[in-house]
């Protein structure tokens, strides 16, 4: 099992990242290599750059503790398994706010190439937030 937590710090309020984050299908609007999500239910399937799909599955959602956590159903291109993630928010120094994206998995393949994946979709996620919210 691979774990894999990354943090970034917003010059924004708790409540203004949750309200660009916390909508269980708003990841494509602000993560650069989502280009569309649909979700019936507690399934959501995003349409990836590329033409490729994964399809993901709302496990839990705390609205007043801005963090919600999701499962990959259908992991498409990821070399993933048993993927399970957690989004959270809180207040940060000086008015802003601390984003942390973590997760558990078992690598496809090689494990540095899947935590490599993991972290990279992280950090473009962040850097894009950081774009949108500065």
């Amino acid at each position: 099992m691979i774990e894999v937590s990354m943090s970034t710090a917003l010059p924004a309020s708790p409540d203004e990242v949750w309200k660009k984050v916390g909508a269980f299908d708003a990841l494509h609007t602000w993560h650069p290599a989502v280009q569309s999500s649909e979700v019936e239910g507690k399934t959501r399937r995003l349409h990836l750059a590329g033409g490729t799909e994964l399809v993901e599955e709302l496990v839990d959602s705390d609205e007043a503790g801005h963090s919600y956590t999701y499962r990959i159903i259908d992991a498409g291109p990821l070399p993933v398994e048993g993927y399970e993630s957690t989004i959270r928010v809180e207040g940060g120094k000086n008015g802003g706010s601390t984003v942390t994206w973590s997760s558990r998995f078992e690598p496809v393949g090689d494990p540095m190439a899947a935590r490599s994946a993991i972290e990279g979709i992280y950090q473009a996620g962040f850097d894009n937030l950081g774009k949108l919210l500065s």
